[in-house]
């Protein structure tokens, strides 16, 4: 028995290996060395300064009391001063400005969002002929330069006597923004289970009661990206807005910034405060949007 017993230890200890010594700890799954740690927070580090010095720069320039103090950035240290608000704020239109941007600006949201949100909906869940060619349509119309564009719009909108109105270059730019956030809003239907839609219809909704109370409450991640990328569509356009708005007092922000610049002059320390002053009410509106923002982006690219 105990012969047994000392045959069996021995073999078992001849069978295991010695462990052989470490030269250091074994990373975890997951785990960064201490050197992949510090170069990714340096090359983060290094980005976000890329990304803030114009903003930083910007306010910079928005404080200096002279139009040419850019050529000569040291002398704004020792003449700081907040004129340039002031002036912007009291002596211009810029609430008129502000009216008309967001006007502009939140019409072609509800609306873009709207005719986006039914479109993509509808080549996500029915199958009519010509659904894909349709999508493909809608995919081409963002080939066309905005300088082929102007002039055949133009003509329709005059003919239809809504040149000089926020609802002529609102629907302009519902041209513009409807066939990407309806590509972008099929492709994050797709993401969510038809089963949905066939529980609605089990329960006696009609396919727009479907849509309305079950589908969009689903989608809101992807409806806060197609809102946000519709708002800074006409929040920042210049092309459309300074041949279709004729009245100082209907411009937008990306209109009236040109006032500051004249045939030999150019009044830079006032269209630097003016920017600043016209970043606020995207921040505002970024804020809001945010949380659903990345969600919406990567959601709505798992499917097409």
């Amino acid at each position: 028995m105990s012969t047994t017993t000392v045959t069996t230890s021995a073999a078992a200890d001849q069978a295991a290996p010695a462990p052989a010594p470490a030269p250091g700890k074994a990373l975890r799954r997951g785990e960064r060395s201490l050197a992949g740690t510090l170069v990714s927070h340096g090359l983060l580090t290094v980005a976000s300064l890329i990304a803030l010095f114009p903003i930083v720069w910007l306010v910079f320039l928005s404080l200096g009391p002279d139009k040419d103090d850019y050529l000569h950035p040291g002398r704004i240290w020792s003449t700081m001063t907040l004129d340039n608000y002031s002036f912007v704020l009291q002596e211009t239109n810029f609430f008129d400005w502000l009216k008309s941007t967001l006007i502009v600006s939140l019409g072609t949201t509800v609306i873009g969002v709207m005719i986006a949100a039914t479109t993509g909906y509808a080549v996500s869940r029915m199958r009519f002929p010509g659904y894909k060619k349709f999508m493909w349509v809608l995919l081409c119309t963002q080939m066309f330069p905005i300088a082929v564009l102007i002039v055949p719009m133009y003509q329709i909108l005059s003919e239809l006597q809504l040149i000089d109105t926020y609802l002529g270059l609102i629907l302009v730019y519902c041209s513009t923004a409807v066939p990407y956030c309806a590509w972008l809003l099929k492709g994050y239907f797709d993401t969510i289970p038809f089963e949905i839609d066939e529980a609605g219809r089990v329960d006696g909704l009609s396919p727009f009661g479907t849509f309305f109370r079950l589908i969009l409450p689903l989608a809101r991640p992807g409806l806060a990206v197609a809102a946000f990328y519709s708002f800074i569509t006409a929040f920042g356009e210049v092309a459309f807005a300074t041949t279709f708005l004729l009245d100082d007092e209907k411009y937008t922000f990306a209109v009236g910034l040109q006032s500051f610049v004249s045939e030999h002059d150019a009044q830079r320390n006032l269209m630097a405060a003016t920017a600043v002053l016209i970043a606020i009410p995207v921040s505002a509106f970024f804020y809001l949007v945010q949380k659903n923002l990345v969600t919406g982006l990567t959601a709505g690219g798992t499917k097409g």
